[in-house]
C-alpha cells in the first residue's frame, strides 16, 4: 500500500498563509496527483495540453478572470508569462491558497516566480517517494531493490517493469526535455555524457575528466550539469569545512535525485548485477543521502547537507547541519557491521566536539544498536519524527 505523501501537511499549512503555492520537482514525481488530491475543490488546468496553452496565451486576463476562487495550474513553466498576470490578481485579492502551481523545470518556473511572485508564494520541492512512502511496494529490508527501483510513484504503485520504465523515462523526459533546454543536436553525445555521470555517482566532481572522456569543453560540461541540476536529474553535495588553517578538498560530489535512474544509465538492471558492481556502495550512499534531502523538503525546509574530507583522506559521507549542530553519518552498503565504520566519525567528532552530535553509521544490515559512542542504524532507516 502506498502511503500519504509526507509533504502534504506542510503544503496544507502553507495554503492557509500564502495566496500561491508552488510545487516543483522532476517529471512523474507526483506533483499533479498531490495538487489534485489536496485541492480537489479547485478547477484543474494543464498547460502541457496544447489547446489549453493556446487559449490561455491568447487571453490570459480572460482565463484568470474566469477563476474567481483560483485553480490548480499544472506545468505552468510552459507559459511563464502567465505569472505576471497572476501577480496583479494576487495583489488585488491576497486570500490564502488561491492558486496552486506545479512545474517540472525548476529553472524556467523559478525565474518567473522570482520576478513576479516573490513574497507571495510558498515553494515546495516534491521528489519521488521516500522509502516510507513507498510502503510495501518495495520489499522490506531489501536494499538492492530499493536502489534499483528508486522512488518514482508510477513505477512502484503500478509495479511496472523497471527496465521498460527507466528506458522510457530517460528517453522521454531526461534526454528530450534537457536536450530541448540546451538545444543539443548530438543526442548520442549527450547520452554518453549522462552515462559518464552515472559512472561517477558519489565521486568528487572533476570537470576536466568529464570534458576529456566525453570530448566536450569544460564550459559545456558546466552548462549541461547546471541544466541537469535544475531539471532534478543530478545534484551536487558540497564539502563542509571551517577555516581553521587546514587544507580541505573543496570539490563537490555528484549524486542523482533517483537511484533507479542512475542504475539504468549505468546499465545495472538486476539485483545480482548490482550486488557485484563496483558502484554498489556509491549507489547505496546516494540512496541514503537523497532520503535526507527528501525529508528536509517534505518538512518545508532547505536541506543543509555536506560531506567532509580532509587532505589526509579522512572522509565522512554525510554531514547534516541541524539547529546549529553537525550530525555526521557514515554510510556502508555492507549487511555486516564492522567497528572500522566508526573510525572517520571518531576523528570528525574529536575535531569538532562542541558542534558535533552523536555520530551515526547507516549500513545495509537489519539490526540497529549502539556501538560505543556511535549509533548504528539498520536498513531501512527509522522514520524520522519532526519533533525528534
Amino acid at each position: 500500500m502506498i502511503r500519504e505523501r509526507e509533504i502534504a501537511l506542510s503544503v496544507q499549512l502553507a495554503a492557509k498563509e500564502y495566496p500561491v503555492i508552488v510545487i516543483v520537482g522532476p517529471r512523474q514525481s507526483g506533483k499533479t496527483t498531490l495538487a489534485k488530491h489536496l485541492f480537489s475543490g479547485k478547477p484543474y488546468h494543464s498547460l502541457e495540453d496544447p489547446s489549453t496553452r493556446m487559449r490561455v496565451e491568447a487571453d490570459p486576463v480572460g482565463f484568470l478572470s474566469a477563476l474567481p476562487n483560483g485553480a490548480v495550474l499544472d506545468e505552468v513553466q510552459r507559459l511563464p508569462a502567465l505569472l505576471s498576470y497572476l501577480q496583479g490578481i494576487v495583489d488585488a485579492d491576497g486570500s490564502p491558497g488561491k492558486f496552486i502551481l506545479t512545474g517540472s523545470s525548476n529553472l524556467l518556473l523559478m525565474q518567473g516566480v522570482s520576478q513576479s511572485l516573490a513574497g507571495r508564494c510558498a515553494i515546495f520541492h516534491l521528489l519521488p517517494f521516500t522509502l516510507a512512502e513507498a510502503g510495501d511496494a518495495l520489499p522490506a529490508e531489501d536494499m538492492l531493490s530499493a536502489v534499483l527501483s528508486g522512488g518514482y510513484p508510477r513505477l512502484l504503485s503500478q509495479r511496472l517493469r523497471r527496465t521498460t520504465f527507466f528506458a522510457n523515462y530517460i528517453a522521454t523526459y531526461v534526454e528530450r526535455d534537457v536536450r530541448l533546454l540546451l538545444n543539443i543536436k548530438d543526442s548520442m553525445l549527450f547520452s554518453r555524457f549522462l552515462k559518464l555521470l552515472a559512472g561517477r555517482v558519489g565521486s568528487l566532481l572533476d570537470y576536466t575528466s568529464l570534458s576529456n572522456d566525453c570530448g566536450i569543453s569544460t564550459q559545456t560540461v558546466r552548462e549541461w550539469l547546471s541544466i541537469l541540476q535544475t531539471s532534478y536529474i543530478c545534484f551536487l553535495l558540497p564539502p563542509w569545512y571551517e577555516n581553521r588553517g587546514k587544507r580541505l578538498i573543496k570539490s563537490p560530489k555528484l549524486y542523482f535525485y533517483d537511484t533507479g535512474v542512475a542504475c539504468a544509465l549505468a546499465g545495472i538492471s538486476e539485483k545480482g548485477q548490482l550486488e557485484r558492481d563496483p558502484l554498489r556502495g556509491m549507489l547505496f550512499e546516494n540512496l541514503m543521502i537523497v532520503e535526507k534531502l527528501k525529508s528536509a523538503y517534505n518538512h518545508g525546509k532547505l536541506p543543509e547537507l555536506y560531506f567532509y574530507r580532509d587532505s589526509n583522506g579522512v572522509e565522512v559521507d554525510l554531514v547534516e547541519y541541524v539547529a546549529g549542530k553537525l550530525v555526521p553519518t557514515e554510510i556502508k552498503s555492507s549487511a555486516t557491521f564492522n567497528s572500522d565504520f566508526c573510525h572517520a566519525l571518531r576523528i570528525f567528532a574529536g575535531r569538532y566536539p562542541e558542534q558535533c552530535t552523536t555520530p551515526t553509521v547507516q549500513y545495509a544490515g537489519t539490526e540497529s544498536f549502539r556501538f560505543k559512542e556511535c549509533i548504528v542504524q539498520g536498513f531501512p532507516p527509522r522514520q524520522e519524527n519532526e519533533n525528534d
